[in-house]
């Protein structure tokens, strides 16, 4: 070959390689249209994602249903009447539809916001969405009365719109520490306490003694699994409740025994642990195909409404990156608990009642976070602030901010962020209306 057929052919190649890159990063900037199958089968997986994500929360709560009123019957604690409400079905009937409506408009508005502002977060947290509205509307019934219907989907709604946009930007910075990109947002009324555990495991953590790499002898290597560690952990806090209410010859302890019927009490308890730890499972399955099915398909419609958007969704998003973290949150929250029923009892008088469903979901949450930022011991803190926020939220909340007009239940007072907006919700309803 010679030397100008040589340098013709390099030339010819180098041209080829440049028009290859160009094409490659076309592609990758402008990924082709999908098909009518991948639409198809995306949709159902992230339907059936979302669906298992639901029933795993549900097995998780049956389990927690047991777990929460024996720990009660072990401490002697009985819940506090707190007078006449107005009931939850009642309090829908009269504000249902402006609740409703402010929802809708605070969507909007956040769907505004993240189109025409830097803060590019869509909250898509169904559920949490029409409880922080229906908590909203009643703390502001509460502070101003009867107010008319006009004024309180307007007050609400622009309320809404801001939270459900600022509250995910102000947790996105650790949200990409733990998932490693930023493709998702946290969406869920435990980001007041995800962001102390985040900044606690910080000062206070090391970040070098992850959970989710934490060394163990090589006979013990089976701790490394995450299921196995949620089995172990629920099993010796179910276990220890088991064998004290046994002991117990207190009606309540026989109406606990009873649920088990013919199954000895013991091993009753030890199978709900093991359930929790299958609902933790069937939790991180559902996560992993709703997310993997998601995130592809709302950056096809961010590219076309809201250029650069991101989902805002349900703390159990987080559980698959550090599912060790999850269940030390867990504990950080439950020992924080039980430390806050005595220093409450003995100081102020009022027994804090811990609610293992808010301890488990916002606890877990806030181990992820610290985690990120403080390892083992951030995880740990974070649960424990979750139990401080809890416990003394509840007790300013109970004591002086409820009244016959909120739902019966008053949890409204049981999720973290309530009780930062709560107090300012309600001073600003007071000052407006």
């Amino acid at each position: 070959m010679s030397n100008g057929r040589f340098i013709l052919d390099c030339h010819e190649y180098i041209r080829n390689a440049r028009h290859f890159a160009r094409f490659y990063r076309a592609d990758r900037a402008a990924p082709a249209e999908k098909t009518v199958s991948q639409v198809v089968s995306g949709t159902f997986k992230a339907v059936i994602g979302f669906l298992i994500i639901g029933a795993g929360a549900n097995v998780i709560v049956n389990a927690l249903n047991v777990f929460e009123p024996m720990w009660k019957e072990v401490f002697g604690l009985e819940a506090e009447s707190l007078g006449q409400f107005l009931g939850q079905d009642a309090f829908n009937g009269k504000y249902g539809s402006a609740v409703t409506l402010a929802m809708l408009v605070g969507f909007l508005l956040n769907v505004l916001l993240a189109r025409f502002t830097k803060f590019k977060y869509i909250y898509l947290t169904g559920h949490m969405m029409f409880w922080t509205a229906t908590i909203f509307a009643g703390i502001v019934v509460h502070a101003a009365g009867d107010v008319a219907q006009w004024k309180l989907v307007a007050f609400i709604a622009v309320i809404l719109g801001l939270y459900w946009t600022l509250q995910p930007a102000l947790t996105q910075p650790f949200m990409r520490q733990i998932t490693g990109n930023d493709n998702i947002a946290l969406g869920h009324t435990s980001a007041s306490v995800a962001l102390l555990g985040a900044l606690f495991g910080k000062w206070l953590g090391n970040k070098n003694n992850d959970a989710e790499k934490i060394k163990v002898p090589k006979g013990l290597e089976f701790l490394r699994d995450s299921n196995v560690i949620t089995a172990l952990s629920m099993g010796v806090l179910f276990l220890v409740g088991a064998l004290v209410i046994v002991t117990k010859g207190t009606p309540g302890a026989q109406e606990l025994i009873a649920k088990a019927g013919e199954q000895n009490f013991i091993i009753y308890a030890i199978i709900q642990s093991l359930t929790f730890a299958g609902g933790i499972a069937i939790v991180l399955m559902g996560v992993r195909m709703f997310i993997g099915e998601l995130v592809p398909a709302f950056n096809g419609i961010a590219t076309k409404i809201v250029p650069g958007a991101k989902p805002a969704l349900d703390c159990p998003v987080v559980f698959p990156y550090a599912p060790n973290a999850v269940i030390l949150g867990f504990i950080g929250a439950f020992a924080g608990a039980l430390i806050w029923l005595v220093v409450l009892g003995n100081t102020v008088a009022y027994i804090f009642v811990p609610t293992m469903i808010v301890l488990f979901f916002h606890g877990a949450t806030a181990g992820v976070f610290g985690n990120a930022t403080g390892g083992v011991r951030g995880a740990l803190i974070g649960g424990f602030l979750t139990a401080t926020v809890v416990a003394w939220g509840q007790y300013i909340m109970v004591r002086f901010l409820i009244s016959s007009t909120v739902p019966d239940t008053a949890m409204w007072a049981a999720d973290s962020d309530m009780f930062i907006i709560g107090p300012i919700l309600r001073f600003l309803a007071q000052l407006l209306f």
